[in-house]
């Protein structure tokens, strides 16, 4: 299967199966099983509902079941929904989640944005709190080159210093790039070689299954090495994205791999409803 974009992965999920409610519980409430670590939840597919009203969106978030979120930066995804994000100062940002009563250490942003203004990318992390900041992709090639993959790890090793330098660890997602081969090998296992440990952590994309990436097998290959995830169910019978639980992955044995791992945080990333649908197993899994 060929690699997709973020974009296209969950707009396809969103047209799958009808899932369960709307749930009733108040975050404040909830404890999540798995690595005794709040239930989390990427903003990506709810973007829509955040460039309307974010205060709100959290909010929903929240009474779903969600105890943290992963925000997407207002500069490097102006154009997706998150530029209204922008307006509010650091303080708002912790009040308005506070008020929701979730938390959030962790953001994405845009290798052209860090490449643009790395510095003020930083500063706002820190004015939100985060310790985390992490890229989709590197942005290189789809076909690339041996020369290609070093010249992206390195300008990332590069990034990855400053961050630390400011208290923050960077971190990196796989989706395109990361996802090609080069020489008869995956780029991102070259990646890790690549790129330092103590300055580039690794987010799994859980759904990459879908192309051979097991998180299980990754986690335990490269103890150590990951601060998150990105969880979403995945049947192997139907092919598609579905509500954690409600597939054919096993669980107990990715959260146990996520401990070698090194997995620090994880969040659900698939359509509003997908994402609620997942809660109750989350929360009652035994790890």
């Amino acid at each position: 299967m060929s690699a997709i974009s973020r974009r296209e992965f969950f707009k396809n999920a969103a047209t799958n199966a009808a899932v369960a409610g709307f749930l009733s519980a108040g975050a404040g409430v909830l404890r999540a099983n798995p690595l005794g670590m709040p239930i989390g939840c990427q903003t990506w597919p709810v973007r829509t509902m955040i460039a309307k009203d974010f205060p709100g969106t959290i909010t929903q978030l929240a009474e779903g079941g969600f105890q943290a979120i992963e925000l997407c930066s207002p500069a490097g995804y102006a154009d997706s929904g998150f530029a209204g994000v922008g307006k509010y100062t650091g303080a708002e940002l912790r009040k308005i989640l506070g008020d929701s009563g979730v938390t959030c250490v962790s953001s994405h942003f845009g290798m052209e944005e860090l490449r643009k203004d790395q510095a003020g990318s930083i500063a706002w992390a820190k004015d939100v709190g985060l310790t985390q900041m992490l890229v989709a992709s590197l942005d290189g090639p789809r076909k690339p080159t041996m020369d290609d993959v070093k010249r992206a790890a390195d300008e990332y090793n590069k990034m990855g210093e400053q961050a630390a330098k400011a208290g923050i660890q960077q971190g990196l997602h796989n989706e395109d790039f990361e996802l090609s081969m080069v020489d008869g090998q995956r780029t991102y296992d070259l990646l890790f070689k690549l790129l330092e440990p103590k300055l580039v952590k690794f987010q799994f994309q859980v759904s990459t299954i879908s192309q051979g990436y097991d998180a299980a097998e990754y986690f335990t290959k490269y103890p150590g090495r990951f601060v998150s995830m990105h969880v979403q169910g995945w049947s192997a019978k139907t092919r598609k994205i579905t509500p954690v639980g409600q597939d054919t992955l096993d669980w107990k044995k990715i959260f146990t791999a996520a401990k070698i791992g090194g997995i620090k945080n994880y969040y659900v990333e698939m359509n509003l409803e997908m994402m609620k649908a997942s809660v109750p197993y989350l929360r009652n899994l035994q790890v």
